[in-house]
């Protein structure tokens, strides 16, 4: 595909949740046709969507017949639970699958993307091991050493991951990763504990012509696994940032096709360290609804559709802040919307979902300032002032 191509008519969204209904609206401004899939009703792409299914995605026959169906000029997956061997023989059959099937096939599962950086490729990475038993978990976080971090093969933003500080902690390690695991994978990975300062987020644009743009870089805080709150600029020597970019080039190079990928690294006082990839955009880069023009759906809906992508303009100091749950439920709705946007410059994303668990990401706050502090603290409490209101 290349910039004097046909506009893509349709795409199908495998994954239905807010960075996917993100991307179905920069695709809506352009005209392209959305199809969403998700393994429940109501996520949130579905309601801005002009179709959707709802199955299982690792049910290879549903998903095929999905495919068939609507017949999309682009497939694009958007979680880690799908039968990616399906995609695979879909694509063999001329079905375009964003960004490749194999991409698709090795990110989906952290044991495939880290042997890719850390054997093929030379990138620096924690030391890491796997396991298929709370036996072999013992052994390998022995092995490793202690604090050691747990998580599921396959997962995402950070979900089922534990830091272990000792032997006595490696029961609950194991049962937590399996039950933070995507799809049918049993299997966890064990890392080296990295004494980072900074985490960020790279967002690498690829496009078909094998040219690569990056965004800033993101910072970003973790609880929980999961992510709270991303800022930008991060303040990092100019020889860590090429490093990074390096590296990120390397991996999404050797991945192939186009789209935003999502690379995380850890940064420490001596070197810059691979963490994990994802081949679409990032929870972390909801920060650019609002730190810039082109955010990292419209990066994306450009590269996958073969559109320019020029230079980014940056608007300043900006920060994102997730909005959770806080117990299981039916959503009704959200109160302290008005109060949250009295916080100056302050924005919201309210996600749509239907239903609610404790520290489930119901919304995002977005805000700008002066400095980054500024604008994190902006963030937070606009965040902090919005609840959700259960049936």
């Amino acid at each position: 595909m290349s910039p004097q191509d046909r506009l893509p008519g349709s795409i199908l969204l495998l994954g239905s949740g807010e960075l996917g209904k993100e991307l179905a609206i920069s695709a809506q401004r352009l005209g392209i046709r959305v199809v969403a899939v998700d393994r429940y009703a109501g996520a949130p792409a579905m309601q801005v969507a002009h179709a959707s299914e709802v199955i299982s995605m690792l049910d290879g026959a549903a998903l095929e017949g999905v495919i068939r169906s609507h017949r999309p000029d682009l497939v694009v997956p958007e979680v880690e639970a799908i039968r990616t061997e399906k995609l695979q023989e879909l694509e063999g059959e001329g079905f375009r699958i964003i960004p490749t099937a194999e991409a698709t096939r090795l990110t989906m599962n952290r044991e495939a993307i880290r042997k890719v950086a850390a054997e093929e490729l030379g990138l620096r990475t924690p030391a890491y091991a796997f396991a298929d038993s709370e036996a072999e978990l013992l052994a390998a976080c022995d092995d490793i050493g202690y604090p050691c971090v747990v998580k599921p093969a396959m997962s995402s933003s950070g979900k089922g991951q534990s830091v272990v500080s000792g032997p006595s902690r490696v029961e609950y390690a194991w049962a937590f990763a399996r039950e933070g695991g995507r799809g049918d994978e049993s299997r966890v990975i064990v890392e080296e504990f990295v004494d980072f300062h900074t985490e960020i987020t790279l967002l690498t644009v690829r496009e078909w012509s094998g040219r690569t743009t990056f965004v800033e870089a993101i910072g970003h805080r973790q609880e929980r696994g999961d992510y709270q709150e991303s800022w930008m600029p991060v303040a990092l020597p100019p020889e860590q940032v090429e490093e990074a970019r390096e590296m990120a080039r390397k991996v999404t190079d050797r991945l192939g096709g186009a789209g935003l990928f999502g690379v995380e690294f850890f940064i420490t006082k001596e070197s810059v360290v691979f963490s994990e990839l994802s081949p679409r955009p990032h929870d972390t880069g909801m920060v650019t609804l609002i730190s810039q023009d082109l955010s990292e759906f419209d990066l994306h809906l450009r590269a996958i559709c073969g559109l320019p992508i020029p230079s980014i303009r940056y608007w300043g100091p900006s920060a994102s802040a997730v909005i959770l749950a806080d117990r299981d439920g039916e959503v009704h709705g959200y109160a302290g919307v008005n109060r949250a946007l009295q916080v100056e410059s302050a924005q919201l994303r309210l996600f749509g979902k239907p239903k609610a668990h404790a520290f489930r990401r119901m919304g995002v706050a977005l805000a700008s300032g002066e400095s980054v502090v500024e604008a994190r603290a902006r963030a937070l409490e606009a965040a902090s002032r919005v609840d959700v209101v259960y049936r």
